[in-house]
């Protein structure tokens, strides 16, 4: 069994749209020329890598199989999970140096309906797990829904949750959250925001001022500025890190709800944009669905065994 097989289940659709169109494709006895070359950055644009990002991994198979002198179509599989481990490794290989500081401070940014609060509670499980001590910050002031999800999951994991009221400033949470943080020693401070799209001037301002007031208590602070996506959400959520960006110096990635699409390719598509590491993924609904990423074990994954094709058409 391969060791990477894990994530096999998980990237089902994605990995079986790909075998479907690979499968003729890269098959045996298929001549390598221009024309595969053409066909297999069409594939990969219809899997959601983008064109940018799929006419860059073919360039990369054109300069391999030249120097490997690969003559058959059949023999690009190893070298496209290759080449899409050494795009997603641009990222810093998807790790993060921890902070000495603590609290370790993270904030947690993205647009409405992409999971962003159930992520923060899976991060703080996380980090629980890994014998941190932990308290979770309800920074998204605007919806009453959101804090009380977060106090709930907070007395799921037996995790100290920093609220106020509805329509309080979310700075002050912020700014109250790493004071209490910092005053009982905790080691990992989540905290939560709301959910707005980058056309909301008024809320991306207010995103920068929380930045600014944790800052005040910690120059270091926030050490991690996490954006969460919806990997469902395929191309679109290029534009959302972009404006993102644009406005907070955005650390790393959470995708979630990768099981659910057939759209995986986007995450490389992600790393070769922006070159920010892919932190998390998100596999499932259960708190213990969240996983650090590993590049070599998503190409691994990704990449179909085009000779297990037909075994692995019984797959969801």
């Amino acid at each position: 069994m391969n060791q990477h097989s894990g994530l096999f289940a998980y990237l089902s659709r994605t990995r079986q749209s790909l075998a479907n169109r690979l499968g003729g494709l890269l098959s045996s006895g298929v001549r390598l020329d221009d024309s595969v070359y053409e066909a297999l950055e069409d594939h990969l644009v219809m899997a959601d890598f983008g064109i940018r990002t799929a006419s860059g991994i073919v360039d990369h198979l054109k300069k391999s199989a030249a120097r490997e002198k690969v003559a058959e179509a059949a023999e690009l599989s190893a070298l496209l999970e290759r080449s899409i481990l050494d795009m997603l490794s641009c990222g810093d290989g998807g790790q993060s140096e921890r902070s000495v500081a603590s609290p370790h401070v993270i904030l947690m940014v993205g647009v409405n309906g992409v999971g962003k609060t159930t992520t923060l509670a899976k991060l703080a499980n996380f980090h629980k797990r890994q014998g941190c001590s932990v308290m979770m910050a309800a920074g998204d002031t605007f919806r009453a829904a959101a804090v009380e999800q977060l106090q709930a999951w907070g007395r799921r994991l037996d995790v100290p949750v920093i609220a106020q009221s509805i329509g309080s400033d979310a700075a002050a949470v912020a700014f109250d959250a790493v004071n209490s943080a910092m005053a009982r020693n905790i080691d990992c401070l989540l905290i939560d925001s709301a959910g707005r799209q980058h056309t909301q001037g008024d809320l991306m301002d207010q995103l920068q001022k929380m930045k600014r007031v944790i800052g005040k208590l910690d120059p270091s602070a926030p050490h991690e500025i996490l954006m969460t996506v919806d990997a469902g959400n395929g191309q679109n959520v290029l534009s959302q890190v972009e404006n993102f960006q644009k406005r907070l110096p955005l650390s790393g990635i959470c995708v979630t709800k990768l099981d659910g699409t057939a759209k995986g390719g986007v995450i490389v598509a992600l790393v070769d944009r922006f070159r920010l590491p892919v932190r998390y993924i998100g596999i499932g609904e259960g708190i213990d669905d969240l996983r650090e990423f590993s590049p070599a074990e998503f190409a691994a994954a990704l990449v179909p065994d085009l000779s297990d094709s037909q075994a692995e058409s019984g797959m969801p």
